[in-house]
């Protein structure tokens, strides 16, 4: 069995080099989105088409008239060129999606993905997404907050939103980084602000949770991670 930071990294060098390229070349926009058993592209074009993650395998999407319908290819044992042609993106080409995208290494190497693993970081996903969804619905509209968007150079679900004209925040989730192997919530404040109480504000980018954090709390992992977003909000309020 892999380790959970190994397939963190098979799945983010999918994500970008995969699921963002397949968004570039339709749009030249790269940000993904959480998506049933995974993460994917919104749609690509007025044909409905999508290329998304599921647990352990790779989706191409279609809902042209007629013609509509959805194909799906094991990721473990495939290599990067051959997901590639299946969904139809040219390696070839080079992209950046930040300083921290990953290598595209060796593009015909066998990738060895931990099903178990995979699913397990979707399912942190899913979560994220619902803990942002009830974090949205409690922002005031001077907020001014974005769609969730994940953005494929971390790997991590997030949202910005204003807590007043000096201060915007990031709120979101990781699946996992230098700072933290555990997948984690967090507040990152564009700015150096790190108002009341110390203790709160945990992390160099500002204040994290982790998923075991929140699992141990009595509310809930979802109301424990709206309550902990929505605190490091109002203090920079």
């Amino acid at each position: 069995m892999t380790s959970t930071s190994t397939t963190r990294d098979h799945l983010h060098r999918i994500a970008v080099h995969i699921v963002a390229r397949a968004r570039i070349e339709a749009s030249g926009r790269f940000s993904l989105r959480v998506t049933p058993g995974g993460f994917g592209t919104p749609e690509l074009g007025p044909d409905g088409r999508r290329v998304r993650v599921s647990g352990a395998h790779l989706l191409v999407e279609s809902d042209v008239e007629g013609s509509a319908g959805a194909w799906s290819t094991a990721i473990a044992g495939a290599s990067l060129a051959q997901l590639a042609a299946f969904a139809g993106v040219d390696l070839s080409e080079t992209i950046d999606v930040g300083h921290d995208t990953p290598a595209l290494g060796d593009v015909h190497a066998p990738i060895e993905l931990d099903e178990t693993g995979a699913i397990a970081l979707a399912g942190w996903y899913t979560q994220s997404a619902a803990i942002l969804d009830g974090v949205l619905a409690s922002l005031h509209s001077g907020a001014a907050s974005t769609l969730p968007r994940l953005w494929p150079e971390h790997f991590d679900v997030a949202i910005e939103a204003q807590a007043t004209a000096e201060r915007r925040v990031n709120l979101g989730g990781s699946p996992g980084d230098a700072s933290s192997d555990e997948p984690y919530l967090y507040v990152g404040p564009w700015t150096a602000d790190r108002p009341g109480d110390p203790d709160f504000w945990n992390a160099p980018f500002g204040a994290m949770r982790t998923r075991s954090e929140l699992a141990a709390d009595p509310a809930g992992p979802v109301a424990a991670g709206v309550a902990f977003l929505l605190d490091g909000y109002h203090r920079l309020r």
